[in-house]
């Protein structure tokens, strides 16, 4: 059997003033040095990502922080084929946002479902601004024992780190748990960390930013179970 290296499209508008971008190249130089999981990583800006079968052939996405995009339909475009193909995808920081956003909008038929970020005038705010601003915190998420989160994490509670202002509006969590979608990591007031798709082969989003953990020397383990996925799904 021919061996084919996974590709794995880094989706966000590439910036060195952005420090979880400048993290990305080492924590996946580790994951090929510490674990053997060697990724062919690409970056896609996301206006690139609008057009139609820009991720094709990709056999994972990352949606990576970076808000506001400079193409929030690219953003929003690259959660609808993770989801829609059954691609592994992971969404942190403003990929969680977009990865909720592209879920009200396609699944629960939210077309108008807004980010305040952007659209602080918009009617359905899905994504809202955070009663106190998360950049530069540090909490404790609780993660569900029998959830994809678990299993990645190989834990059901982990410190983690923040940079972001916004998040989900409350008011739509039910909505959005009506049809599919699973809460399985909150902060310790029960706010909305980890969002997953259970029928999905891989799809995992936090709020929080995982490539920040540690010193940069190590992939965080959602990281790491992203790279799993995707040598599984180019095995496939």
């Amino acid at each position: 059997m021919t061996y084919t290296t996974p590709r794995l499209a880094l989706v966000g508008d590439r910036s060195p003033a952005v420090r979880s971008h400048a993290r990305v190249p080492g924590l996946l130089d580790a994951l090929a040095q510490q674990e053997r999981l060697v990724l062919d990583a690409y970056w896609i800006p996301t206006p690139d990502a609008e057009a139609p079968g820009a991720l094709d052939g990709f056999d994972a996405i990352w949606l990576l922080p970076g808000s506001p995009y400079a193409s929030e339909a690219g953003a929003v475009a690259a959660v609808r084929t993770a989801r829609e193909r059954g691609i592994p995808f992971l969404g942190t920081c403003a990929g969680f946002q977009h990865a909720l956003l592209e879920y009200a909008r396609n699944v629960c038929g939210l077309a108008d479902a807004a980010h305040g970020e952007l659209d602080p005038d918009g009617d359905e705010q899905v994504i809202a601004a955070l009663a106190c601003s998360l950049v530069g915190h540090e909490g404790a998420v609780d993660i569900a024992p029998d959830s994809l989160a678990a299993r990645a994490f190989g834990a059901t509670r982990s410190q983690e780190r923040y940079h972001c202002a916004y998040g989900l509006n409350s008011a739509y969590l039910e909505r959005l748990t009506a049809r599919g979608l699973r809460v399985t990591g909150t902060d310790e007031a029960g706010e909305v960390r980890i969002v997953e798709l259970p029928e999905h082969p891989f799809f995992l989003a936090t709020l929080f930013q995982p490539e920040l953990s540690g010193d940069g020397t190590r992939a965080h383990t959602a990281i790491r179970a992203l790279a799993a996925a995707a040598v599984a799904h180019a095995a496939a």
